[in-house]
């Protein structure tokens, strides 16, 4: 029995994934942009935590220069 033969009964993860998600392209292009949103968050998260532990200690100090003093 050839590999194709015995792996046609069966379905891997990628295999239902694509099935799940691919099927229909209203069901992919959600799938594409929830991915891209929550992508973008995740890294924002990630840069921020970063920035935050190697900046311990350090005061932020805002010098305000806006026109005739309004701040």
């Amino acid at each position: 029995m050839d590999y194709a033969a015995r792996r046609r009964g069966q379905g891997g993860l990628f295999e239902g994934l694509y099935r799940v998600i691919m099927r229909r392209n209203s069901v992919y292009v959600t799938f594409v942009i929830a991915g891209a949103f929550l992508g973008e968050r995740a890294v924002d998260y990630g840069v921020h935590k970063l920035w935050e532990y190697n900046n311990v200690g350090f005061q932020t100090i805002v010098v305000c220069k806006c026109h005739a003093n309004l701040c």
